[in-house]
């Protein structure tokens, strides 16, 4: 790695990380705590890369990227910071930030990011585009809150979209917040100012009922909430609707916790409205594929319910190890009732997890995977896979050797997930996944599976 790198970050310890990490890399490194020195020593040519954090004692550092790519088009800047939500990310990116990772960030992780951001030469000079503004509140009431890769993948893909004219078909389990990401590309995007629609089966019904609801978004933005769940003469209204949308159209959106592509293929959802709906899709995590953003948001909602008006509660350490260790089958909705459950409940400050168990007690322990009513579970979704393998191969059979290639399929996604969950400690995940130590490592060799510990700063 070659080039000259300014750090701006009011966290010694932050700053000497990357200095020395970006040293032994061999970059030329030069660090501050002060907004103002960096924007001199942009002013002054100085710098291959800016790697910045938001909250700084002179200043915001998002504030600052216009004038950076003002002063010096097209130096690419990432941006770090504590502030794990999705107006982060998306105000990162309308500010024209080459990247953005949340803290603690994976030093391996952004040293790559600062490479690649080294070798990349921009082709064309950015746009100034100004910084989002929230309506007021707005940010404090997005529980759109995360710091898991999973969760800061999507947010750059909501800022990606979200000016765009594309459709968005937004897909998850139950209560993961699908019709909220719908809301943030709304309430963030050019069309804020303009009506939010969702639009109900019975919206549909009539003969002017999808006219009608063209005109209640006067070119702001529609959602077709669940649609899975739609009929097919209210699925045939949506695309005659769809198709009817002339200039000033509204911006498209859907909903579904149900594969629609699992019910096309059954007949049991139009071909052509799949297609119309699913410009851009994004997936939106169940919270246990998550762990790491539980605490996260556990506290998000113990503020918020402090601000609502409830004594201030904390959880006792064994009591958030109970949080991170249950499924969560309801996602982030049941999660955030379970908790202002107990803000109400708890007779004390510290919330135990005697009070947890409790609650919890009577709650499923998981439930069905995606895939709407039907029930189905994971043996019911693998051996619908394997059918479709089959079919694939035209009345031939597969090639010899299924048995363990199917295996590996299934066992290699499991440990890497068992790695990443226990942060690569090898002791935790064979005793996570119930193997000898040495069994585990002899599957990592044969799989050839990488193992990275990670290393997370403060």
């Amino acid at each position: 790695m070659d080039g000259t790198v300014l750090v701006a970050d009011d966290d010694r310890t932050i700053r000497t990380v990357l200095t020395q990490a970006l040293t032994r890399a061999g970059c030329k490194v030069h660090a501050t705590s002060s907004l103002m020195t960096l924007m001199r020593w942009v002013e002054e040519g100085k710098g291959d890369l800016v790697i910045s954090d938001v909250i700084m004692p002179d200043g915001n550092g998002l504030e600052t990227l216009p004038r950076i790519n003002e002063k010096r088009p097209g130096l690419p800047v990432i941006v770090i910071s504590a502030q794990n939500t999705i107006m982060t990310a998306i105000q990162a990116t309308e500010a024209d930030a080459y990247d953005y990772l949340p803290k603690p960030f994976d030093l391996p992780d952004l040293m790559k990011r600062a490479a690649r951001a080294l070798d990349q030469k921009r082709r064309a000079t950015p746009a100034v585009r100004p910084v989002v503004e929230p309506a007021s509140g707005q940010q404090e009431d997005l529980p759109l809150v995360g710091r898991t890769p999973s969760m800061q993948a999507l947010y750059r893909l909501v800022a990606r979209v979200m000016n765009t004219e594309l459709p968005v078909l937004i897909t998850g389990e139950s209560g993961t917040g699908k019709s909220l990401i719908a809301r943030a590309i709304h309430d963030f995007s050019d069309r804020r100012t303009l009506p939010f629609v969702v639009a109900a089966p019975s919206d549909l019904e009539g003969m002017d009922g999808p006219s009608a609801v063209i005109a209640r978004a006067k070119g702001g933005s529609i959602l077709f909430d669940e649609v899975g769940d739609l009929g097919e003469a209210a699925q045939g209204k949506i695309v005659r609707m769809l198709d009817a949308m002339g200039d000033s159209a509204p911006r498209v959106m859907a909903t579904s916790q149900k594969d629609l592509m699992e019910r096309m293929e059954a007949g049991a959802f139009r071909q052509d409205l799949f297609y119309r709906l699913g410009g851009v899709s994004i997936a939106v995590p169940s919270l246990r594929e998550r762990v790491d953003d539980i605490p996260l948001l556990a506290k998000h909602f113990l503020a918020r319910a402090e601000r609502d008006g409830t004594n201030a509660r904390r959880f006792a350490e064994d009591a958030m190890e109970l949080i991170r260790a249950y499924s969560w089958p309801g996602n982030v909705r049941q999660l955030e009732n379970t908790i202002r459950r107990l803000t109400v409940t708890s007779p004390s400050e510290e919330i135990t997890r005697p009070e947890i168990e409790m609650v919890l007690g009577s709650q499923p322990a998981i439930e069905p995977l995606m895939g709407g009513g039907s029930g189905d579970k994971l043996s019911s979704s693998v051996a619908k896979h394997l059918r479709r393998y089959f079919d694939l191969h035209g009345g031939v059979l597969p090639p010899p050797g299924l048995y363990t290639r199917i295996l590996k399929e299934v066992e290699m996604p499991l440990i890497e997930i068992a790695l990443e969950a226990t942060g690569g400690n090898q002791a935790k995940c064979a005793e996570l996944l119930g193997i000898n130590r040495n069994t585990l490592r002899k599957k990592i060799t044969d799989l050839d599976i990488r193992v990275t510990r990670r290393r997370k700063l403060m």
